[in-house]
């Protein structure tokens, strides 16, 4: 069911700094004079009159789905694989060395790695790029299990040549609870039309490109529970302004209870996908949120713009993208969401169970990145 672009209501006062957040602090030098903007404050004051919001800000407790549940387009039935299972089946294995981790990612059939500690994934003559298997877990133990210097590739060799699946596309992976720092490139890279892929509860930092970009037709992603900070280019869905041929009709992506901490750009930054969904995800000091270019389709939902300079855009760079917006709140920022156009209602795929955006600043910190699961 298509969603149509709604204007977004008269500005309102807005209430006090998200609790567990810094101290406001002078607009720095890429941004101006600021306009707050508070989008929907009728469910904003219904939650106060019924004691929701104090009730979640006393106890941390989740409203909607489990903080720990594989939620959005990663759940979903298709091109021969139902949701994604990663490793589930294969035998569990323990990686402690770079040498360990390497061998595992990439050896044939189901797999659940646990990484244990800090493995270092060096440049190499791949700029710190490696491949990973398809049907894998890979997992962190505890708090601590980190991959530096380096960043993991799902997705066969580029080929503008293909334009349709292959058979032998990467498909089904998870990984979680790791954190990701220092790459020389990305430190997640998913491409080919890779399906069926669950990145969840990391924590990325200091990479030298994107943190997780996704992008040649690949589909059927849920980027979940995140932390994001101290890194510029965040999120990229599709690479290239020719790149229709194989992203058209793809990229099917969530993105939910994200905590975008200062990080600056691309949260996410969207061509031609087909149906995007952004709900629930923490903005926090960044010079944009959302841009949704080449006709892409992004659906914006119950997430919280704290300090932003521009929450959503249509009007980017290139073509204009659709952009629906519903149940999001802006507080000290300078733009509000641009809309235009209409997007497929994500339940057409899968259900979920949107948390309130008032509760948001509270249990996306608490809950996202590693030593959470």
């Amino acid at each position: 069911m298509p969603l149509p672009a709604t204007p977004p209501p008269a500005p309102r006062p807005a209430p006090a700094a998200p609790t567990g957040s810094s101290p406001a602090a002078a607009p720095s030098s890429r941004r101006g004079p600021r306009t707050t903007l508070v989008l929907g404050a009728i469910a904003l004051l219904i939650a106060a009159l019924t004691g929701t919001t104090t009730a979640t800000a006393q106890t941390g407790a989740r409203l909607a789905d489990p903080v720990d549940a594989m939620v959005g387009f990663a759940t979903v039935n298709a091109l021969g694989q139902n949701g994604t299972t990663g490793g589930a089946g294969g035998p569990t294995v323990t990686a402690t060395t770079t040498a360990q981790f390497l061998d595992y990612i990439s050896r044939p059939g189901p797999y659940v790695i646990r990484v244990s500690g800090r493995i270092t994934l060096p440049t190499g003559s791949n700029d710190g790029m490696y491949n990973v298997a398809s049907d894998k877990t890979i997992i962190g133990v505890g708090a601590n299990a980190a991959l530096v210097g380096g960043g993991l590739n799902i997705g066969l060799p580029v080929s503008d040549s293909v334009t349709s699946p292959p058979a032998n596309a990467v498909h089904n992976i998870i990984i979680r609870n790791i954190a990701f720092s220092g790459a020389s490139d990305d430190m997640i890279n998913v491409q080919m039309f890779s399906h069926h892929i669950w990145i969840d509860h990391n924590d990325f930092s200091n990479g030298d490109d994107g943190a997780v970009d996704i992008k040649r037709g690949s589909d059927f992603v849920t980027v979940s529970w995140n932390r994001f900070h101290d890194h510029d280019k965040t999120l990229l869905l599709s690479h290239d302004e020719d790149a229709g041929p194989q992203d058209i009709g793809r990229l099917h992506v969530t993105y939910h209870h994200n905590f975008f901490d200062a990080s600056d750009q691309r949260h996410p930054r969207v061509r031609f996908a087909d149906v995007v969904h952004v709900y629930n995800n923490y903005y926090r000091d960044n010079s944009y949120g959302i841009a949704s270019t080449y006709n892409a389709g992004v659906l914006v939902e119950n997430n919280y713009f704290y300090s932003v300079n521009n929450p959503g855009r249509v009007a980017f760079s290139g073509d204009l993208g659709r952009l629906v917006e519903r149940g999001n709140i802006l507080v000290d920022c300078n733009h509000p969401i641009e809309t235009r156009g209409t997007v497929t209602e994500p339940r057409t795929y899968y259900s979920y169970a949107p948390d309130p955006a008032s509760a948001v600043p509270t249990i996306v910190p608490a809950g996202a990145g590693v030593g959470k699961i």
